[in-house]
């Protein structure tokens, strides 16, 4: 993968290479990098071109300047494709990957091939009472990262993947999350119920893993209810990030989802 990075934009990215006819891009989920797609890129890059970033503040998206927030990660998104010649691409978003890949659709909807989201919930229709009931285990995560990075990346593994070898994969990210990269994250609420879901020009997939909190079963389930045209998978054996604990299952299912759109 070529690293690259625009001069005005904190944002490092990753291309596999422009050969093929389609691209796809890969959204990580919070507190690891790009790197957890490395299975998905290395078993799709003959056959795809492959974008995929680190969000800001993390892995190497962490040179910022003052303003630099999460919810201008659309419009830096569109600045690459923009610089790659990308007119439209297939998006991948796993957890707070599957909150910037719907909030790029909200914004760029003409450059969405599809939109695939996984331990994510629907932004244009978000819960508040049930984001309430999270508050406070969240809030408890968050003060073990601000006394000890390891022990909140102990604790996070167990709750983001199933598998022991998804779990220490996750781990070996996570331990490098910057705790200053917390304040980036500030911003997610200016993306939620924003945008009202109109008819969606591009194929949706959704799903979680049956090992994901009960919670996300649930919005999937809703999100499924309001969008009955959207394609589910529940993935067994699988935690929050399905990509990393079934990843032979995960990279099936999107090929034959990419496969079947016309």
């Amino acid at each position: 993968m070529k690293q690259s990075k625009m001069d005005h934009s904190p944002i490092t990215y990753y291309v596999s290479g422009k050969k093929c006819n389609e691209w796809i891009l890969f959204l990580h989920a919070a507190f690891v990098d790009h790197r957890m797609f490395n299975t998905q890129i290395e078993y799709f890059r003959s056959k795809y071109n492959v974008l995929a970033v680190d969000i800001i503040g993390h892995g190497k998206s962490i040179n910022t300047k003052k303003g630099d927030s999460i919810d201008k990660m659309s419009a830096w998104i569109y600045d690459i494709m923009e610089a790659e010649k990308i007119e439209k691409i297939h998006i991948v978003g796993v957890s707070l990957g599957a909150i910037l890949a719907q909030d790029f659709a909200n914004h760029y909807p003409q450059m969405v091939k599809s939109l695939a989201c996984f331990g994510g919930y629907d932004i244009n229709n978000f819960d508040m009472e049930m984001q309430k009931k999270n508050s406070a285990s969240q809030m408890l995560m968050m003060l073990k990262a601000l006394f000890s990075i390891k022990w909140f990346a102990k604790s996070n593994k167990k709750i983001s993947a199933f598998t022991l070898q998804a779990q220490n994969d996750f781990y070996d990210m996570n331990i490098q999350f910057p705790k200053k990269s917390f304040m980036y994250l500030a911003s997610l609420n200016n993306m939620v119920n924003t945008y009202q879901t109109g008819q969606r020009a591009y194929p949706l997939l959704i799903g979680c893993g049956e090992f994901d909190i009960s919670a996300e079963l649930q919005v999937i389930k809703m999100w499924k209810d309001r969008e009955p045209q959207c394609k589910v998978v529940l993935f067994e054996n699988a935690g929050h990030c399905v990509n990393m604990d079934t990843p032979q299952i995960f990279n099936a299912t999107m090929e034959e989802f990419w496969t079947n759109i016309n």
